[in-house]
């Protein structure tokens, strides 16, 4: 059996002084999938919807990856100051390739930014600043400490639940925004001790979704983060063979 073709969008630097123009990824998303057994493709950002339709219909499933904030006015919102923009560029591309994804019933797994990207898409909508939007927050981002972590509350009959079990649960943070009204498609499956939203799938029996705003893929994970890796590989791959029975 052929293994799953997973494509990955990738953060982007325009051109700047002498310095080129350049896509670049953490190797923590493609060794992930690589450990799984499948098949990762990076994506460049691409401008025509028809060649990113003609690439999703030859992959198993999506991953969005983190990276730098959604800019708030495309959305129409005001731009807060604590918002630091990913490249225009990177942010078209995305935006298109998540609203796709949706339409076409890809199976996705969303990452930090990723995954506020898929809520979005289907409606909902973000928090901007995380200590002024939620009073009482615990810290989600200590710019001293890159290893900063805090608890996970899971939902009880959610994948975060059958991934992780019981026990205390500690993950990375590393975030300013958060997503504050979750798209109808989506369920919460972990939220922070403070409320704020971890970890989302969908509810959508036809579409498989994960999102976790917390970096599996990063160093700074366990060895047990790889089990939602492996839980997104299973849904890419119920996914295409449900795809090539309607086909």
């Amino acid at each position: 059996m052929s293994k799953p073709v997973i494509a990955i969008n990738a953060d982007y630097r325009a051109a700047a002084a002498d310095k080129p123009a350049y896509s670049y990824l953490a190797s923590g998303y493609y060794d992930a999938i690589l450990e799984i057994g499948g098949i990762p493709m990076i994506l460049p950002p691409l401008a025509d919807e028809a060649d990113v339709r003609q690439v999703l219909s030859q992959v198993d499933g999506v991953m969005l990856i983190g990276g730098a904030d959604l800019d708030p006015r495309r959305d129409g919102w005001m731009l807060h100051s604590s918002v630091r923009p990913m490249d225009g560029r990177r942010e078209s591309f995305d935006r298109m390739l998540a609203r796709l994804v949706g339409e076409m019933r890809i199976p996705a797994f969303g990452i930090g930014v990723g995954m506020q990207l898929l809520n979005v898409s289907q409606g909902g909508n973000l928090f901007l600043h995380i200590p002024e939007d939620v009073p009482g927050a615990l810290p989600h981002k200590d710019p001293i400490d890159p290893d900063h972590r805090h608890t996970l509350e899971l939902t009880p009959g959610t994948l975060m639940e059958r991934v992780y079990g019981d026990g205390e649960l500690r993950v990375n943070s590393r975030h300013h925004m958060a997503i504050d009204e979750l798209a109808p498609c989506f369920d919460v499956s972990a939220r922070c001790p403070d409320g704020v939203i971890e970890a989302i799938e969908s509810n959508t029996p036809d579409w498989f979704v994960i999102g976790t705003q917390f970096h599996p893929e990063a160093d700074t994970a366990s060895a047990l983060d790889l089990r939602i890796f492996e839980e997104f590989l299973m849904g890419a791959k119920e996914g295409a063979s449900a795809m090539r029975l309607v086909a």
